[in-house]
């Protein structure tokens, strides 16, 4: 069982930065890969960045350039750094975990995931 808890979401303008992060706790969370997904109103949940337990590192084209996503295994943590954040940026944002140390971006591959965290972004 692995519990994920996402923190650092917010309410901020166009062109401003945020860093979100989930708490990872339950089982060892180093050989696992970590992924963050958004869900807007309406839409259906989508992949965002993801890291995996070899270090790389993939992102939807949507965010490439503006966000990173980064691990600390030793804290069992998981951020997403959010640069240049745009209105379309706005949605509920996930962590998630994939016990199968995959690279998908469905996510019906993911195994746990947290209780999101909401970015809404002004014009």
């Amino acid at each position: 069982q692995v519990q994920l808890v996402e923190s650092g979401g917010g309410l901020v303008q166009a062109g401003d930065s945020l860093r979100l992060s989930c708490a990872a706790s339950g089982r060892t969370f180093d050989t696992y890969t970590v992924s963050w997904f958004r869900q807007a109103p309406g839409q259906e949940r989508a992949f965002v960045a993801a890291r995996a337990s070899t270090d790389i590192a993939y992102y939807a084209n949507s965010v490439k350039g503006r966000f990173s996503i980064s691990r600390d295994n030793a804290k069992n943590m998981v951020y997403l750094q959010m640069n240049s954040l745009k209105p379309e940026d706005t949605a509920v944002y996930y962590c998630a975990v994939d016990l199968n140390s995959g690279s998908s971006r469905w996510p019906g591959t993911y195994h746990y995931w947290g209780q999101g965290t909401q970015v809404t972004v002004s014009s």
